[in-house]
């Protein structure tokens, strides 16, 4: 009920968020559309999507509410960025979402840090954005940013070679990464934690059939849809970790073995409603 208030009788489209996401390229062309369902379902009034022109066709085919912004090429490069500028200016973004399915080519990471400095909304920084700002953890100082790493992305954050499975190390480990980049991370595994280096919450929201690929593409997009509607950082994670994790134990109880990250888009307002 705090997050998702009852809404008043005299609203308009955009009261309620505009969302950019830079995602996807020629071979991960579904998660540009995971994270940009995912946002509209979870609530933001506008969802834009800049992508490589594979990406953004297959996110405009699967669901025609959305804005596509097709970009030159098959993946992200600085050349780019002028056309993802002029579209967060006509669109009043109010978030961003960056990284899933980009690649990790060098063009690519240029072309996030380019895009990182220019932008002064909150940001979701996920996937292959947060490989690029492992290299450099600068460009993200004095920004209002959520990292939503995997314990492999975190150990990645962190120069180790891999993350303990141990919990405790875990919330070590992740608050060490929120100083590191001045941001909050909402580190993703059986149990979420998002911490801002000093707070700490955890969520036990989900289901272990949430294995696959594509549920943090989902995740990503959630998190910008909250931040689109002005939440607060920490909030926002521990919030979309929530939802997100609900709507997968609500598909994964009709799908089981066979749930992919696509099911959840229905049960995502589904969440909320349980939620609320």
């Amino acid at each position: 009920s705090k997050i998702y208030p009852q809404r008043p009788d005299w609203v308009h489209k955009g009261n309620y968020g505009s969302v950019l996401l830079v995602c996807g390229s020629k071979l991960y062309s579904g998660a540009a559309t995971l994270a940009s369902v995912s946002a509209l379902r979870a609530g933001a009034d506008m969802v834009t999507l800049c992508a490589p022109e594979r990406a953004a066709n297959v996110a405009a085919y699967t669901l025609p509410d959305l804005m596509t912004f097709p970009l030159k090429g098959d993946s992200l490069s600085v050349r780019n960025i002028p056309d993802i500028l002029d579209c967060a200016h006509e669109r009043m973004i109010n978030s961003v979402v960056v990284g899933c399915g980009l690649g990790r080519r060098v063009t690519t990471f240029t072309a996030i840090y380019r895009l990182i400095s220019k932008i002064n909304v909150p940001m979701v920084l996920d996937a292959d954005a947060l490989r690029a700002i492992a290299v450099k953890p600068e460009v993200v100082f004095g920004k209002h940013v959520i990292l939503t790493p995997h314990p492999g992305e975190l150990a990645i954050l962190l120069s180790q070679s891999q993350m303990s499975t141990d919990f405790d190390a875990r919330i070590v480990a992740a608050k060490q990464a929120a100083v590191k980049y001045r941001c909050v991370v909402l580190l993703k595994g059986n149990v979420d934690i998002i911490t801002d280096g000093s707070s700490m919450i955890t969520n036990n929201s989900g289901t272990s059939f949430m294995t696959k690929g594509g549920f943090g593409d989902c995740l990503a997009g959630v998190v910008g849809a909250l931040l689109s509607r002005g939440v607060g950082l920490l909030e926002a994670a521990h919030a979309g970790a929530y939802v997100t994790g609900k709507a997968g134990e609500l598909a994964g109880a009709k799908y089981g073995e066979g749930l992919v990250a696509s099911d959840i888009f229905e049960y995502i307002p589904k969440a909320i409603h349980t939620s609320s």
